[in-house]
């Protein structure tokens, strides 16, 4: 009796892939850790759209989409094609968040970092989707639209420190700054997150509920909406003078470009946040307020990498 041996894997089949893995951080581990940030922002702009065309409901159970399919049916219209699709998306993270782990596994002793830090983005994804199920089966309760968000922006910050890691020469690392420079930037950090909470209360609280049906948290909009300003110009102020002590920093850290960064993406937070405020809170305008957020985030996460530095530099 002969054998095809065409169809028995080869013993070196799995050799040979693992060997194609980087073992060295190159241009696929830099391109897959700025792919795994620009979908971790992305997927806020698709979850706000959701929310926002009154969608979020347009799936009405979780894991499936209805009781009996996993898929949008033509009867759902167009709110259930909207949230199906973002459902669909999580599956791209999935995958983003897999082919980053695959590209630094081989790496995992010599930069530890990388590995650490991509497994947990990778298991924290699954986590996340968990979460927008719950929010689907709460019926949208605006508190647990609002873990949703923030676990996002917990994801971006995430992805932002793997993106300068892998920037960055492995083994301990050292504050470079003055002191009261750090302390600066921590405090900013703070107003960045204190910002973002009041944000969720805000949303929570006004007429983008993310479906008809979906209860508000009660709280006053208007008086939000005021409080919701304060820690963003603090922190705006705070910006200011990092950025304009950035310059007599040291050169290798950058800090005048990613505090200009920062400044920059706060300005144009503010001027959004404005204008949304005095136009009635068309979806748009709203839609790039909360992304320009979780953007803020990112930016924020990389001025206080940027406080330190390796110590065999």
């Amino acid at each position: 009796m002969s054998i095809d041996t065409t169809t028995i894997p080869q013993p070196g089949l799995i050799r040979r892939l693992w060997s194609r893995l980087p073992n060295t951080v190159d241009r696929r581990v830099i391109a897959m850790a700025w792919t795994t940030l620009v979908v971790q922002i992305g997927i806020v702009a698709t979850g706000g759209l959701v929310r926002l065309t009154g969608s979020g409901l347009g799936c009405p159970t979780w894991p499936r989409c209805t009781e009996e399919s996993f898929v949008a049916t033509e009867a759902m219209g167009i709110h259930g094609v909207i949230e199906f699709g973002n459902r669909m998306l999580t599956f791209v993270l999935v995958i983003v968040a897999i082919l980053m782990f695959l590209f630094v596994v081989r790496m995992r002793r010599q930069r530890r970092d990388l590995f650490w830090l991509s497994l947990v983005i990778g298991l924290y994804v699954p986590l996340q989707a968990i979460i927008g199920g719950i929010t689907v089966l709460t019926n949208l309760n605006p508190y647990v639209v609002g873990l949703h968000y923030f676990a996002s922006a917990v994801l971006v910050s995430l992805a932002a420190v793997l993106l300068v890691r892998v920037y960055a020469q492995p083994g301990a690392r050292t504050r470079v700054v003055p002191r009261w420079y750090a302390t600066v930037a921590h405090f900013t950090s703070l107003g960045v997150a204190v910002t973002v909470v009041v944000g969720i209360l805000v949303t929570g609280s006004g007429p983008h509920a993310g479906d008809g049906g979906a209860a508000r948290n009660g709280l006053d909009a208007e008086l939000l909406q005021h409080v919701h300003s304060w820690p963003a110009y603090v922190t705006f102020a705070l910006s200011l003078v990092l950025f304009a002590a950035a310059w007599k920093m040291p050169s290798a850290q950058r800090l005048p470009l990613w505090t200009g960064l920062l400044l920059a993406t706060e300005l144009l937070q503010i001027v959004i946040g404005l204008w949304q405020a005095r136009t009635g809170l068309p979806i748009v305008l709203v839609n790039i307020h909360m992304t320009l957020a979780v953007a803020l985030v990112a930016a924020m996460t990389v001025v206080v990498m940027k406080l330190k530095a390796p110590v065999h530099s």
